[in-house]
């Protein structure tokens, strides 16, 4: 008890302690603290698609149907066909023969790379690879290396002088990093895994149903649908939803299904859930849901920053202003909401050291009236 006291001591004084903010209130654009509104800069609810009519009225009716609770896993009873539903139409939206739901995003990255790599592989990922990634890695035992963000060549180094010690290799990145809102290599990660034998597996978390024809994801906005053996996304960012799939081939979703133990040993998704993560999904397919607007407004909220003199990253809708000191990142954060804008600092260890930053996670909900607002309330440095 005394050294977790300490260790709590310690984030404070260093002003990197982090708290819990409940919101009475949420939709998109806009959270509710305390009794007052913010327009909310924090949420990736990139499109809106939370509160749509169409997921809402999916929900009730599955609710109806099914009632709330799944009551198992799926490989006992919670199997309900809706899942399958979804699957399928995972697949076909990502192009790969099956697809695979997961409880969440962090659950799918979990269960998948334990499940197939193990001692004796190596695992070659990104430096800004997300956490759960990371420890998807660690816990499979296999060789962890990290390469240089968004770097091929150091990619191709490290393969170069280890990949021939291995039996199974992989290959992961983000296809749109979660902190920086920037953008993988694509093409030269699929030839260069294809060149040294490695599987190579994209996270599309943040890209799905911003990026490509009809929100289809930065692999297909790139030319290389059904190039990429692992593409695992999350249904709770952009789609509205919750949840996460892995999209390859049937061999290692039915693989997985056998040996994946976030997913055999999780109750399922309940159909309420399920129904509006499919809902979600046919709006990007119907062409309602337009990402290209909201990365067009996020260039032009990017360069207006960059004017005030902010450094200023990313090519997304995530537009990060790197201040570098924790410190000061909460006190803008603070400053901001004094004036009824949300929008959380980024601080170590999410971030590397030095980095700290403002993550404006911009949404369709986010007009011209907002964005000039916000920055106005910033100013220059």
């Amino acid at each position: 008890m005394e050294d977790w006291k300490e260790f709590l001591e310690e984030r404070e004084r260093l002003n990197l302690l982090r708290r819990l903010s409940p919101s009475e209130d949420r939709r998109p654009g806009v959270a509710v603290r305390g009794g007052r509104e913010y327009v909310d800069f924090s949420s990736n609810d990139y499109l809106g698609l939370s509160s749509h009519p169409a997921l809402v009225a999916a929900a009730k009716g599955a609710l109806d149907r099914f009632g709330m609770g799944a009551g198992a896993s799926r490989l006992m009873s919670g199997n309900l066909s809706i899942h399958h539903e979804l699957e399928e139409e995972v697949a076909s939206f990502k192009c790969s023969e099956g697809a695979l739901v997961f409880n969440s995003g962090y659950q799918a990255n979990l269960g998948i790379i334990p499940a197939l790599f193990g001692r004796g592989d190596l695992v070659l990922a990104d430096r800004f690879c997300h956490a759960s990634q990371l420890d998807g890695a660690l816990m499979s035992r296999a060789t962890l290396l990290r390469y240089r963000h968004n770097d091929p060549g150091h990619l191709s180094d490290l393969l170069g002088k280890h990949r021939g010690r291995f039996r199974r290799c992989l290959v992961m990145t983000e296809s749109v990093f979660s902190m920086d809102g920037d953008r993988a290599p694509l093409s030269s990660l699929v030839e260069i895994s294809r060149a040294c034998r490695c599987l190579l597996m994209v996270d599309e978390a943040h890209a799905t149903g911003v990026f490509g024809p009809q929100g289809r994801g930065l692999i297909e906005a790139e030319g290389l649908a059904g190039q990429v053996d692992l593409v695992m996304g999350t249904f709770s960012k952009a789609l509205g939803g919750f949840g996460g799939y892995l999209a390859a081939s049937r061999t290692i979703i039915d693989f997985l299904v056998n040996s994946a133990r976030s997913f055999i040993y999780s109750t399922a998704l309940p159909a309420p859930v399920i129904a509006a993560n499919l809902a979600g999904l046919r709006l990007c397919l119907s062409g309602e849901a337009d990402g290209a607007d909201l990365l067009r407004r996020a260039a032009a909220f990017r360069d207006a920053l960059r004017a005030k003199g902010w450094v200023v990253g990313g090519e997304s809708q995530i537009v990060p202003v790197v201040v570098g000191d924790s410190g000061r990142a909460v006190s803008l954060s603070v400053y901001l909401a004094d004036r009824g804008f949300l929008v959380l600092p980024v601080r170590p260890p999410t971030v590397p050291e030095g980095s700290a930053r403002l993550r404006f996670s911009l949404t369709s909900a986010h007009g011209d009236d907002r964005l000039e607002g916000v920055l106005e309330a910033l100013g220059a440095p």
